[in-house]
This record gives structure tokens, sequence and C-alpha cells, in this order.
């Protein structure tokens, strides 16, 4: 059996009320749980980083299950494009901030819960204000310098880090804790990928419903440590696939040269997780390299309504084009550009667009290198020219 990581101490003043026996009861009738697994649940505190796909069943199944205090870190606002997955918000609060939702729904679901909301990003000069006061941290995002940070100040501090990532059709979950015998996620990833070498869930999207099966998973591993009944996924990480609907488990090992949780740790403090990401230095590579050309989707508009010969090129993929896209425009995938620039004929002014600006930049860059010169790229893409230039184009 396990052992919870809540201090006997804590129960001692821990009392229900009728009403709370009532909610709880289906919990106080199992043997695994009793009244004693409900208080250490309600002695418990928990943060959760991130409001958003795995935030959202994270924080409703922990406040349903009676956790004690829940804090949640976010500075976002609540999106069109979150809905589909989000389900912490819903249309009326598409503007408000996440954190705001999140709190109202989390009442509805469960007024007994304290709800600390920590309106920011997770940074380096605040993570250890907002980790300490928590017993467990879980990770609800989606990007490599929160990952790196969260991982190195539950390590510092000695707090279960619950883990857990999406993209299409794919999640994993695991708990990292050096502190509990297991790696941590240095110990998995000493050095992240080259930035923009994988894709954010908002450049290569994700099933609605996988948030909710990898963000219940985290619950549970909470909830287990806490209640410290089962056998963790401390040094094991599941993988779950969607399309098949498998599962496969992988054993993991404490690194033991790992530069944090290591006997003879090089790292012993937070360090700028941006610049070790590259994100800085990616920036400054691409500003070096020659400026490519852009235009507006104003100066796009005023090419159109003037007749101007040129060529506009949508480099986004053939999903994308059947949700919205421009009158008069070839399409060509920017993966298929390559093969395709036959097609081109570099006489041509060519106005290149995607969703947002990225891939046509990169498509810009390819078709430099292969001599193409009367070259523009439009700024914001598609999205742009929805918001600015006519509404009735759908944004995704």
């Amino acid at each position: 059996m396990a052992k919870s990581i809540i201090d006997p101490e804590r129960l001692q003043k821990i009392q229900f009320s009728n009403d709370e026996i009532a909610r709880y009861s289906r919990h106080l009738i199992m043997p695994e749980v009793t009244l004693e697994g409900q208080k250490r649940l309600k002695a418990s505190s928990i943060l959760c980083i991130g409001a958003g796909g795995l935030g959202s069943p994270i924080a409703l199944y922990l406040a349903a299950a009676g956790i004690g205090r829940i804090g949640l870190v976010d500075g976002d606002v609540v999106d069109f494009s979150n809905l589909q997955r989000q389900i912490l918000h819903g249309t009326k609060d598409v503007g408000r901030k996440k954190l705001n939702s999140a709190r109202d729904r989390i009442r509805e679901v469960n007024p007994n819960v304290q709800i600390d909301l920590h309106d920011t990003y997770f940074r380096s000069d605040n993570a250890r204000e907002i980790v300490e006061p928590y017993d467990i941290v879980i990770d609800g995002t989606d990007n490599f310098p929160t990952r790196y940070l969260s991982n190195d100040i539950c390590v510092f501090l000695k707090k279960p880090n619950v883990y857990g990532s999406i993209f299409r059709f794919d999640g994993q979950c695991t708990v990292y804790a050096p502190h509990l015998g297991g790696p941590c996620y240095r110990c998995m990833f000493p050095e992240p990928p080259p930035p923009g070498m994988v894709p954010s869930c908002a450049e290569g999207g994700v099933l609605g419903v996988l948030p909710g099966i990898i963000g219940v998973m985290q619950a549970i591993e909470a909830i287990k440590l806490i209640m410290g009944i089962g056998e963790s996924l401390i040094g094991r990480l599941v993988h779950f696939d969607a399309l098949k609907l498998k599962f496969r488990e992988f054993k993991l090992r404490q690194d033991p040269k790992c530069p944090v949780c290591s006997a003879n740790p090089t790292i012993t403090d937070l360090i700028d997780y941006e610049q070790f990401c590259g994100i800085p230095q990616a920036a400054a590579a691409e500003a070096a390299e020659a400026p490519i050309p852009t235009i507006t989707v104003l100066d796009l508009k005023s090419k159109i309504d003037r007749k101007e010969k040129f060529v506009l090129l949508d480099v986004r993929e053939p999903f994308e084009w059947d949700i919205c896209h421009l009158d008069g425009a070839k399409l060509i995938p920017v993966g298929e550009l390559p093969s395709r620039m036959s097609e081109l004929d570099s006489a041509d002014e060519i106005v290149i667009h995607c969703k947002s600006g990225m891939r046509s930049a990169k498509a810009v860059r390819l078709l430099q290198e292969a001599g193409f010169a009367k070259l523009h790229n439009v700024e914001g893409g598609i999205t742009a020219w929805a918001e600015q230039i006519d509404e009735s184009v759908p944004k995704y």
C-alpha cells in the first residue's frame, strides 16, 4: 500500500458538515477511501498550471472529489477556439479571463473548495512563491519553457509533479517525483527540441475529448498520492492512442547524471527557461536573415480592388482550404511546395498566405532559395483577413 503525502496531523482539524457527508457519500462507503481518505482530500492543496484543455477536467474533477484547496495559474482569456475542449468555459465566457470563468464553474461544482487565482503566466520570478504553499503540482501546459520550469521548481521544493501532454490523437501521463524515488522530466528530456520542431496544439490541432482523458488521469494520480492508495505512475509513463484506443506503458528511470535531480546536480536554482529552450536565439537568428517582404491584408485588399495582376498562393492544408479560402487563390500546401514549384512562374508577383503568417513565411524562404524574387507574405494570414476585411470568413 502506498503512503499518503499528507501529514496525519493535518487531519485532526478536518470536519464535515452533513451536506458534505451527503456530497461525498460514494467515496465514504469505499473501503479504500472511507472518512479518513476524504479527510486527506479536504486537507490537501493542489496547484494546476493552466486552465485550458487539461486544466479543465483536472480542476473540475478535483473540486468534485473534495480537494480542499485548488490553485489555478493562467493569464489568458477565453477564445472561441478554446470551447471545443476547454470545458471549464462556455460561450458566454468568450473574452473573459479564464481564471474568472474557471472560478465560477468550479464553485457551481463544489462551493466548499478554496480557489486560489494566480492571474499571471508561470515564470521563473514567480514560480517559487506560487508553488510553495501546495502539496502537488499538476502541469496542464503545452510549451517547453513551462514544462522545464515546473519540473525544476518541483524538484527543488520536493513536490510531486503530475505531468500530462496531448497532441492530435495522442496523450501521455506520468508523475515526476525524485524525492519519492522516481525520475524527473529532465531525466527523460535533458535538452528541449529546437524551437518550432514540435508544433503546439494551436498549430497541429487536438481531438477535443483527448484532454478529458489525459486530464482525468492526472487528477486520478493526484488523488492516489493524497490518499495513499494504489500504484502511482512514478517511474512509469502511460501513452494513450485515441485512434486505436490503446494504452502503452513505459518504464522510466532516474538519470544518475541528471543536471537537476541527481546526487551532484549542476542546476540548483531556476534559470531563464525561454533562453534555455532557445526561443530568443531562434528569434534573433530569424531577424538576422534577410527580411521577408510582407504586406498587410489591407494592402492585399487594395491590390485585389485595383485588379492588379498577381498570383495569390495559399500554403495551408486542403482540409483548411475546405473551412475557408479566398477567391482566386491557388492551393499548394507548404510541404508540397518543393516538388510543385514548376506550377509557379518566377516572373509573376506572388502573394503568399496561410492561417497566421508562419507557414507562408517559410514558403517565401523556400521560393527565395529557388530564385523567386517577386514575393510577399501576408501578415496575419487568413485570420487577419477575417478580422479586418471580411467577418463572414470563419476563423478556426
